[in-house]
């Protein structure tokens, strides 16, 4: 019997949600879906302005941190017919970048990073940049979580900081994260589902609920991450199991959460 026969599973992702429902589904489990991932807005003024100060612009490193920045920034060039400009500056650029989609996005564009986040998570990324001789200024391309801090971060190693901002998130809907908030409260569902650190950060903003949900967490209800970045997330809640598969895929996720129910079954 599978693993997650009969199990109530939540889902915060917005993107791909339906396609995680149903191979949960498929080994017999219960998707319940709350996006808290909130709306992404596309800022096309800022992707513009950005792309021509880079373009026009003297940087030392040239920081990409997520695929959705990148090809943000290249649109907006191929919209304003600056893409073989943008494409040949990066080309001449010291590239530091994070994360599997922006490496795939580099790839197809035959980019090559100087420095690269081995583990996927910025604080990496930032340990690279901190070990380079040279102090210069930089093309941050981030957006609105955490890019006050990375960008303090690098001012504080020297660097002289230009911050690209092609895109952000609304906060989710109010009734969104107090639904899934109240099955983890109830312990209504075995598991749930993070695909992005996003959703962990909107889940444990309000402070009264922080230490509730961290210990729903370590009793009954499993925290289960797509990858390093959303675990790390997870692990800083104080949360002591995350799962998380080695492939940082969906399907693999899935699959991951199926044989631990399995196992969890069989050792009673």
């Amino acid at each position: 019997m599978s693993g997650l026969q009969g199990k109530r599973v939540a889902v915060a992702a917005d993107r791909r949600a339906e396609e995680i429902g149903t191979l949960i589904r498929n080994f017999g489990g219960e998707p319940v879906v709350y996006s808290i991932q909130g709306k992404m807005n596309l800022d096309e003024t800022t992707s513009a302005a950005n792309v021509q100060d880079l373009i026009s612009g003297s940087f030392d490193w040239v920081i990409l941190t997520t695929g959705i920045g990148a090809r943000t920034l290249a649109d907006s060039a191929r919209r304003n017919e600056l893409h073989e400009d943008f494409i040949d500056k990066l080309k001449r650029s010291r590239l530091a970048i994070r994360g599997k989609k922006t490496t795939d996005w580099m790839k197809e564009h035959n980019l090559e990073p100087e420095r690269l986040a081995a583990d996927g998570t910025m604080a990496e990324l930032m340990h690279e940049l901190e070990a380079s001789p040279e102090r210069g200024s930089v093309f941050l391309q981030a957006y609105n979580l955490d890019d006050a801090k990375w960008k303090s971060t690098l001012e504080e190693m020297g660097y002289d900081v230009y911050l690209s901002q092609p895109y952000s998130f609304e906060k989710p809907k109010a009734a969104n994260l107090q639904e899934l908030k109240m099955e983890i409260f109830d312990q209504s569902v075995e598991a749930v589902i993070f695909t992005s650190k996003t959703q962990v950060k909107n889940l444990f903003e309000d402070t009264e609920d922080q230490e509730m949900l961290t210990r729903q967490f370590n009793d009954q209800v499993l925290a289960v991450a797509v990858g390093k970045v959303t675990a790390k997330e997870l692990a800083d809640q104080r949360i002591n199991e995350v799962l998380q598969p080695k492939n940082q895929k969906m399907g693999a996720m899935v699959v991951n959460l199926n044989q631990y129910f399995t196992q969890l079954s069989e050792s009673y």
